[in-house]
């Protein structure tokens, strides 16, 4: 429905009052800004569900192949403004609603964040979905409607407090109930062997747990395109949900036990695993989504073939990440348990079916399972992993020879545990990194025994954003400038901002792109005011890093060095400092001590700085809480500076460092990651690398003589900071920040001192700084430095990484929908 005629405006305020009066019993003229939400929300999925139709409808008829992306995470953000956005109606619902005299941006703003990720992995699938759709690629994103989401961070006194995420609690707007696709999981119970008529034997569970998982199905627009795809989450019940002998006999617990037992396990994404319990959890979530999600391929296939032969021509599964290696045993038992396929059949299916994706290089990050737990709860997929082991190992020998080391280090099962990312790497005939630095990694000493083995499955798949949300969206007054230089190319082929380099040294160019970026740096400064109550200066350095709280991403480095710019300032008040206001936001995990201590860190420093007087405005530290999609979107348009600082060798790709590219903020970073790439494209004079190189690294790690007490005894500053650490500087309680301390100088409960070279990197770091603080002097440097890294970003698109996905791994038929 385009609204570029009147009729067609008229119909459309129409259709709104019409939902307003029905949804809440208001006029438009007194309906609250969520009730013109709601109505908001059902106007423009009546334009959506007739292109979900016929999608479908396409795909069954024409018997596609589909790829179904499989994910414990999908950080979609607010699917209002994206959906709008997709279907080309940005400006004209915008002026819709202005004629109404309704703020859209008030509007929008009603709409809650689902919490249904932690952070880069979630946001990238988001992103996937949206690229698969723009690119008319069949395809779901299947995962778990977790009630609670990740958890709504508070901050408390400066510490991180966790607090129930209940995005549902104003309904699901926008998730339609798929009740007659219901299926029913089994956990526990014990497995036997019977005979068949044949002779044959088949293995039944026995004694088992069960609950039905109920998927909600939500849409997938497609950027100017009338694709639109599913994302599928599903949702735990109780098999009998209601016992009403218990209720009548007083027991009411009892009465609803069952049904509080299945909603454990689509409550909260990652519960703490710090105990037996919270494992057990997590194994039975990933189980649970896993076990429904192929369950209904498996029926969806055999309502139109028999031969499971052909499963590979229409169905593949991308696992992101090892939490959906469980895939790989599942489909074997439905295979083989349910519909009868031979056992060496169904291996060859699998494999065929299968994909993996690698998200980390650290080996404790590869996802492992204590045996004795994994059989107790998951009994037939055990024995099929054992099975697949066996095999495996027999392989190896008949490869290597009679080499026991060999085997344990590449066993999938070993030393009391089921290894995940060895399993998905045997079971998926491809296996992918997410940067080209990542790659190599897992090529040459992560999994360098299984790329000895199989170097034909391994390859790299760059990550990529959408830039229909991450400019679009997020920063409509750049997009709109872009769009009058170069035209709208961009917003499907987002290799066209190349042509907006030989702007890069227009000096009236420059001027309207650095005027945007401080009008975005007023609105954010309005926003935190109202948020913090702290006023910042948009004419200071906007020096941002947003991204979950771990030490290999160093914000602990990152803060530290704050409180180094703000001893100076307080020794040597003549100094120049460049003004610099340093803005945080990261979720810690709930069970992270180390990481939740970093963020009671950063808020102390925030209250030392931000109450001296004696600083006059020359620095400022913000931590804001509750870091989310949202946020990011008011975040990453304002940034001037990108802070992408993890130990090399330690992020595998980072998707905020070409959000923020995008918009136009210079990265300041190490060689790691995806910037290693961002530097290949925007050449060394337009970002700010710091830090030792991968080679270093290693060789540190591999010599075990580092020790971080020889920086500290050389650099003053090192040890300024440090002693703050513990002597009353930053808390009246001198032990609160004496883990810090003792990890970086000593080592902490067995860890290796400084395990992530915080101090080592500590002056390269500050050199750095420095120079950021001196090309941001140069008002025409810095404007060019800006324009050159939006134009250069083209690579990073995810239409770019799915159409590399596609053309090498998925294979996948382009369907255009005719309407």
């Amino acid at each position: 429905m385009a609204l570029n005629g009147t009729n067609a405006k008229e119909k459309f305020k129409q259709r709104l009052a019409e939902n307003v009066k029905t949804l809440s019993r208001k006029t438009i003229e007194t309906a609250s800004n969520e009730q013109l939400y709601e109505a908001l929300v059902f106007t423009i999925r009546d334009l959506v569900t007739d292109k979900w139709i016929a999608t479908h409808d396409a795909y069954n008829r024409q018997d596609v192949k589909i790829v179904y992306y499989l994910s414990m995470e999908f950080l979609m953000g607010r699917f209002l403004g994206n959906a709008i956005i997709n279907l080309s109606m940005d400006a004209q619902v915008r002026e819709v609603l202005a004629e109404l005299g309704i703020d859209y941006n008030a509007v929008e703003d009603a709409e809650r964040d689902p919490g249904l990720g932690n952070g880069g992995l979630g946001r990238l699938a988001a992103c996937f979905l949206d690229s698969l759709s723009t690119l008319q690629l069949p395809a779901y994103g299947c995962g778990i409607r977790y009630h609670y989401g990740i958890f709504e961070q508070k901050i408390e006194n400066g510490f991180q407090i966790e607090k129930p995420d209940n995005w549902l609690e104003n309904g699901d707007l926008w998730g339609v109930k798929r009740q007659e696709y219901a299926v029913e999981v089994k956990f526990g119970g014990n497995v036997s062997a019977v005979q068949k008529p044949d002779g044959q034997y088949a293995f039944v569970q026995e004694n088992t747990q069960s609950v039905r998982a109920v998927p909600y199905d939500y849409p997938i627009l497609g950027y100017d395109t009338n694709t639109v795809n599913t994302l599928r989450l599903w949702d735990a019940e109780a098999i009998n949900k209601f016992d009403l002998d218990y209720f009548n006999q007083g027991q009411y617990q009892k009465a609803v036990e069952e049904q509080n037992l299945a909603r454990t396990l689509s409550e909260v994404l990652y519960p703490a695993d710090d105990t037996m319990a919270g494992k057990e959890l997590r194994l039975r979530q990933q189980y649970f989504f896993i076990s429904a999600t192929l369950q209904r391929i498996i029926a969806r296939f055999k309502e139109s073939h028999s031969n499971f032969a052909m499963l590979p021509d229409k169905v593949v599964l991308q696992l992101n990440d090892t939490h959906p290696s469980v895939a790989v045993p599942e489909l074997m038992r439905i295979l083989v348990d349910e519909n009868g396929v031979s056992w060496d059949d169904a291996w060859e299916i699998t494999r065929k079916v299968c994909a993996y994706t690698n998200h980390t290089i650290m080996s404790e990050a590869l996802e492992k399972w204590p045996t004795e737990l994994f059989s107790r709860v998951l009994p037939r997929i055990y024995m099929i992993i054992e099975e697949i082991n066996r095999r495996f190992c027999t392989q190896l020998v008949t490869w290597f020879g009679n080499d026991p080391e060999k085997v344990r280090n590449m066993a999938i099962i070993a030393d009391g545990y089921v290894r995940m990312a060895f399993l998905a790497i045997v079971g998926s005939h491809s296996v992918n990194g997410v940067a080209a630095l990542h790659t190599e990694i897992l090529k040459s000493q992560e999994l360098r025994d299984f790329y000895e083995i199989y170097p034909n499955k391994f390859n790299n798949k760059t990550n990529g954003i959408t830039q229909r949300r991450w400019l679009a969206h997020s920063n409509p007054s750049l997009a709109r400038l872009v769009t009058d230089i170069i035209g709208d190319g961009w917003l499907k082929d987002l290799g066209h901002l190349e042509n907006l380099l030989p702007y890069a040294n227009d000096s009236a160019f420059a001027e309207k792109f650095m005027q945007i970026k401080h009008d975005n740096k007023v609105k954010l400064a309005g926003r935190i005011k109202y948020l913090t109550g702290q006023s910042v200066d948009p004419h200071s350095i906007f020096d941002i890093q947003i991204k979950r709280l771990h030490e290999y991403k160093r914000q602990l480095m990152n803060i530290l060095h704050a409180l180094h710019l703000y001893n100076t300032i307080k020794t040597a008040p003549w100094t120049d400092v460049t003004p610099r206001t340093f803005i945080f936001s990261a979720k810690a995990a709930a069970s992270y001590r180390r990481a939740k201590l970093i963020i009671k860190l950063i808020n102390s420093v925030a209250d030392l700085i931000n109450n001296d007087p004696a600083i006059e405005g020359r620095l400022k530290v913000l931590f804001l809480e509750n870091y989310r999609v949202s946020l990011a979107e008011a975040l990453i348009p304002a940034a001037d500076v990108s802070q992408q600082i993890s130990t090399t060798g330690k992020e595998a790709s980072g998707t905020g460092n070409m959000k923020f590219m995008l918009n136009g903020a210079i990265t300041l970073g190490t060689m790691d990651g995806a910037n290693v790439e961002i530097f290949e494209e925007v050449g060394p004079e337009n970002i700010v690398i710091f830090g030792m190189d991968l080679d270093e690294v290693k060789a540190l790690y591999a010599s075990g003589m580092y020790n971080p007490w020889d920086v500290y005894n050389l650099d003053t500053n090192v040890q300024h900071v440090l002693t703050q650490l513990i002597n009353g500087s930053l808390s009246d309680n001198h032990e609160l920040f004496r883990e810090l301390y003792e990890a970086l100088l000593n080592g902490y409960h067995g860890s290796m001192p400084d395990e992530y070279f915080v101090l080592k990197d500590f002056a390269g770091y500050a050199n750095a700084q420095e120079k950021v603080g001196a090309l941001y002097r140069d008002r025409a440097k810095w404007a060019q430095m800006a324009i050159t890294n939006t134009a250069k970003s083209g690579k990073f698109s995810s239409d770019r990484t799915i159409r590399q996905y596609n053309d090498e791994i998925w294979k996948l038929t382009e369907i255009p929908i005719i309407l």
